[in-house]
C-alpha cells in the first residue's frame, strides 16, 4: 500500500461544508497529486525523505500538509513544511481561493550565515524555484532568518550551530496573464492542469538548495510546460 503524505482536513461534523460535495472530491485528488509527485521526487532525490503530517485545523475549511527532510550520510541537515490550503470563498491576501504556506530549516556553514546578503538570496533560491517550477504565483510573503546558537558553561567548547529558516505563502495562479488569479474552472481546472505539482517542486529544489544540493534537472517532472507566468 502506498504510504500517505498528505492529510485533508475537511468541515467538522454538522458545519456546512463550503464548497459542497464537488470541493471535497476535488480537494482530495489535490492532496493525490501531491502524495503522487511526493512519490516521484522520493524516487529522483534519494537525500529527500517525505512523513505524512496533520494538516492545520483554523486556516481554512480545506488543508492538506506534507513534511519533508533532508538526509547526507544519515544525518539530517534540512527539513520543511509545506501546507496546501483551499477556501472557496478567498480570504484577505489571497489571490483566489488557494494558498500555500511553506518552511524551511537547514544549518548553514558559519561564514555563510555571516553574509548581510543571506537573507535576500534565501528568498532568492525560492522565488526563481517558482518562476522556473510554476504557471505563475502572486502574493508572496516571507521572512528569512539566521538562528545562532551558541554554548555557554559546561557546552563553552561547542561549536556555535548556525541556521536558516525561510517561512512563506503564496497564491498559485494561472499562466495565462489574462486568465485572472481565479482562471475558469477554478480549484479543478488547476488540478487537472496538474499545476499544483511544481509548487511542491518548487518548495522542495528551495530545501536542497538551503542544504548545498545541486537542483534538480530541468525536465524530471511530469509538468507542462509554464508558458508565461505572472507574479504580483
Amino acid at each position: 500500500m502506498a504510504t500517505t503524505y498528505a492529510q485533508i482536513m475537511r468541515p467538522a461534523s454538522g458545519h456546512a461544508d463550503p464548497g459542497g460535495a464537488s470541493a471535497s472530491a476535488v480537494f482530495g485528488r489535490a492532496a493525490d497529486d501531491l502524495r503522487s509527485q511526493c512519490d516521484q521526487l522520493g524516487a529522483l532525490r534519494p537525500e529527500l525523505t517525505f512523513e505524512d503530517v496533520p494538516a492545520p485545523k483554523t486556516l481554512a475549511p480545506y488543508a492538506s500538509a506534507v513534511a519533508a527532510a533532508v538526509r547526507v550520510d544519515d544525518a539530517e541537515i534540512a527539513s520543511g513544511r509545506l501546507v496546501l490550503l483551499y477556501d472557496p470563498a478567498g480570504q484577505p491576501g489571497w489571490a483566489g481561493p488557494l494558498r500555500i504556506i511553506a518552511y524551511i530549516r537547514a544549518e548553514l556553514d558559519p561564514e555563510i550565515a555571516a553574509d548581510p546578503l543571506i537573507g535576500q538570496v534565501g528568498w532568492s533560491w525560492l522565488t526563481e524555484a517558482l518562476e522556473g517550477r510554476t504557471p505563475g504565483y502572486a502574493e508572496p510573503s516571507g521572512t528569512v532568518t539566521r538562528v545562532v546558537t551558541e554554548g555557554f558553561g559546561t557546552k563553552d567548547g561547542e561549536p556555535a550551530a548556525t541556521e536558516f529558516e525561510l517561512r512563506a505563502s503564496w497564491s498559485p495562479t494561472a499562466a495565462d496573464p489574462e486568465a485572472g488569479p481565479d482562471p475558469a474552472g477554478g480549484l479543478e481546472g488547476i488540478v487537472e492542469r496538474g499545476d499544483l505539482a511544481g509548487h511542491l517542486v518548487a518548495w522542495c529544489e528551495t530545501l536542497c538548495a538551503a542544504s548545498g544540493l545541486p537542483p534538480l534537472a530541468a525536465g524530471v517532472t511530469a509538468l507542462r510546460p509554464a508558458g508565461s507566468r505572472r507574479r504580483r
